[in-house]
């Protein structure tokens, strides 16, 4: 199944759980002693989310860090097979 421009986890993080926990940024930051800057750059797209920051919110009970981290990676490679690559051949021949 193909992801049609998924969406930045940050933006998930953001619009879905900060809005069902009727948390501001600022407390959510503090909560997990994460700057409240870089939080926000998360949150609005401009930074990813790291494994620190997947393990403090598994640790908040804010989903599981493996599943924040898979939604980062599904992210990034959507955005880069999508610029131009280098020609790379194959080293092995499909079997």
């Amino acid at each position: 199944m193909t992801i049609f421009n998924p969406p930045h986890p940050g933006e998930i993080l953001r619009e879905d759980v900060l809005h069902a926990l009727n948390m501001k940024v600022a407390v959510l930051a503090r909560h997990l002693g994460y700057g409240r800057e870089h939080l926000s750059r998360v949150l609005h797209g401009r930074a990813p989310i790291s494994p620190d920051l997947a393990l403090r919110l598994e640790r908040a009970g804010i989903g599981r860090a493996r599943t924040w981290l898979a939604v980062q990676t599904d992210y990034d490679l959507w955005h880069l097979e999508r610029r131009e690559q280098p020609a790379i051949e194959r080293l092995i021949a499909a079997v």
